[in-house]
């Protein structure tokens, strides 16, 4: 009988499985995951779940009846030590299973700050799995002193918790400006204006010399010999591609597992999705860190396991959710030349980002409606002029019909 097995039990994995039982699959479903819970949701973890307004069985993404009726074998707090694509076994301690087909959703893990400067100190914490929180939110007390490494979305999203619980929080940026990775000058200086407003202190071009302390953090220095005082330091450095089992096996890495536009690795059998997975993109290559792209990419690889032969095309979105603000995100900014400003309307604001005369992305801060649209400009590949974006007066759903 036919053996699909799932390594890495987060957003992608339990797509792939729910979605080859939807479209008929009947043979065994494995989905062995390495952390002890169920499937859960990760972008609630340093918002709702970090307040504590959301409880852990509320991230779940499905009841633990569903795999039971669905009958998808749960193999959970296992890690898995190896894979033989050539012998098509999975290896977990001492127990070796076979399968037909392999998916490889094994995610992503946070980058560490090095122990050198401190890095494994009690009180330095990293924002990725149920356990990390789980480890933090008694550090969440009114009047402590929090120093955050990295101004990208999950610091400033920790730092946004920090803040309304009623912390002291210093976020350190060593690039020039908040989310200079990911975003446009204009984004970064809404970003920061609102952090600033609620009490965050924003330190940028300002790198981390070292962690202090003898066995728990009491402070960062940073350089010219400048210290803060802190009670606990979290890193929001970025994060590497799980890469670990498929490089071992010989599996082809390029910036993640490399696939193909169906999903497959360079292994017969074996497939990827997810935060791990790089795949083809408008004439390179791409991986994308978002929920949606877990989701669509794993119901693709699900669905071209049962022979659709359909190749995987991406439409990128993102959001984040700081104070009061939410921003939608549409598209990819790379290679953009140019920004529109829409707005300020109320609280709402929208910056549209152009190469030429191709919409590419839009940042769109409590608007929904420039989100909405944007994003299926983009998807359809509409022509749009900056003019139209720019002016109030325009009617962004007409720009649809155009």
């Amino acid at each position: 009988m036919a053996h699909v097995v799932v390594i890495g039990a987060g957003q992608a994995g339990a797509a792939c499985v729910a979605k080859l039982r939807a479209l008929g699959f009947a043979g065994d479903l494995t989905l062995i995951g390495a952390e002890p819970q169920p499937p859960y949701q990760r972008p609630p973890l340093s918002k709702a779940y970090l307040m504590g307004e959301m409880e852990e069985e509320r991230l779940w993404l499905r009841s633990a009846e569903f795999y039971a009726e669905q009958k998808i074998t749960l193999r959970l707090g296992t890690p898995v030590s190896a894979i033989d694509p050539v012998a098509q076994t999975v290896t977990l301690g001492e127990e070796t299973i076979t399968y037909t087909d392999l998916v490889l959703t094994t995610g992503s893990t946070p980058r560490r700050l090095p122990a050198a400067i401190g890095g494994d100190l009690a009180g330095v914490y990293a924002v990725r799995t149920l356990a990390d929180v789980d480890a933090m939110r008694a550090e969440f007390q009114p009047g402590r002193r929090l120093v955050i490494v990295g101004g990208g979305y999950i610091g400033l999203e920790a730092a946004a918790v920090a803040a309304k619980l009623g912390l002291k929080v210093t976020v350190l940026e060593m690039a020039p400006r908040i989310l200079q990775r990911v975003a446009s000058p204009e984004t970064s200086a809404y970003f920061r204006a609102l952090h600033s407003a609620h009490g965050v202190d924003i330190l940028e071009s300002t790198g981390l010399d070292r962690i202090l302390g003898d066995t728990r953090v009491t402070g960062v220095r940073l350089p010219e010999e400048r210290d803060l005082p802190a009670d606990f330091v979290i890193a929001g450095v970025g994060i590497l591609p799980g890469t670990a089992l498929a490089e071992a096996a010989g599996i082809t890495l390029d910036n993640g597992i490399a696939t193909d536009a169906y999903g497959q690795t360079s292994a017969p059998h074996v497939w990827s999705a997810g935060d791990c997975a790089s795949f083809p993109w408008q004439g390179g290559r791409i991986r994308l860190e978002s929920v949606g792209n877990a989701i669509d990419q794993a119901e693709a690889v699900a669905a071209n396991i049962l022979g659709a032969s359909r190749p995987y095309t991406a439409q990128p979105w993102f959001w984040s959710d700081q104070y009061d603000c939410k921003l939608q995100i549409a598209g990819l900014n790379t290679g953009y030349d140019r920004i529109v400003t829409r707005g300020p309307e109320g609280d709402a604001v929208s910056f549209w980002y152009f190469k030429g005369d191709q919409l590419l992305a839009v940042d769109a801060m409590n608007d929904s409606r420039a989100y909405m649209v944007g994003k299926r400009l983009i998807e359809q590949r509409k022509a749009v002029t900056a003019a139209a974006i720019a002016d109030p007066a325009t009617d962004l759903k007409a720009l649809l019909k155009a």
